[in-house]
């Protein structure tokens, strides 16, 4: 455990001295949600939501997962870096299982993807979100382990990469889409029938349901036709773990 919590500050610091990871994963998310929420208001009307709610309100939820996958994405981009430095091999010839160093970096990506969007929850007042003290431990709690399942899937893919620029492209292909198709960016009941089909096949679409149940406890009925809290968070940890497992499977078959 002492070398798990030693990695796992590793990322803290490393986190704190690269500023642009801040900006990157805090600014970018923001930008899109006053461009599209804020910008395309009057022409936006969510299907299967209420009408009180509008783009800004619908897209905050959304924008509090794309802080989370943001910021999942530069933590796990660090291990192609670590591997070019040689910091990853000195590692895996520490006396520390493969587990233990997955661990470590699942726990440093959360972390910091917890506490970025958590921040962002102040905002939630300015768009109508009638958050009660209950609603934010529980909000909090369904981030946590959100940035568990996407910071472990983030590593998934960044084991295997040998490029950052490999890193991005499997990123566009995968992470990006599935966020899109998590009912963030529009809901279930306006898409396709065979679109429909495939989000609530994404893991994803239940994180983001259990999540604005979890902002609306004061207000079940602005929540709108999303699947329940208990199979959502039931589909939510079964992510997570499945995601943990694949990338400690990788990381003892990496050489």
């Amino acid at each position: 455990m002492s070398g798990v919590l030693a990695l796992w500050w590793r990322e803290i610091v490393r986190f704190v001295r690269q500023r642009s990871r801040l900006i990157g994963a805090g600014a970018q998310p923001l930008l899109f949600w006053l461009l599209l929420g804020g910008g395309f208001y009057a022409s936006f009307r969510p299907a299967g939501t209420p009408d009180e709610v509008g783009a800004l309100q619908y897209f905050y939820p959304g924008i509090l997962t794309l802080v989370l996958l943001f910021t999942a994405i530069f933590s796990t981009i660090a291990v192609v870096e670590d591997r070019k430095s040689g910091f990853l091999q000195g590692v895996l010839v520490a006396p520390i299982g493969r587990g233990g160093i997955v661990l470590a970096q699942v726990l440093g990506g959360s972390t910091l993807a917890v506490v970025q969007a958590a921040l962002l929850l102040v905002l939630a007042p300015l768009v109508q979100v009638p958050l009660s003290a209950a609603g934010v431990v529980a909000a909090i709690a369904v981030m946590a382990a959100i940035a568990f399942a996407l910071t472990s899937l983030g590593l998934v893919i960044a084991w295997r990469m040998e490029s950052t620029q490999g890193f991005h492209a499997i990123m566009n292909l995968i992470l990006m889409p599935i966020w899109l198709l998590s009912g963030a960016f529009f809901p279930a009941a306006g898409a396709a029938g065979w679109l429909g089909w495939v989000m609530q096949l994404n893991p994803l679409t239940y994180g983001m349901a259990a999540l604005r149940r979890c902002l609306y406890l004061g207000a079940p009925g602005a929540v709108g036709d999303v699947p329940p809290l208990a199979l959502s968070l039931t589909v939510t940890l079964a992510f997570g773990a499945a995601a943990f497992a694949a990338a400690t499977a990788i990381a003892k078959r990496s050489e």
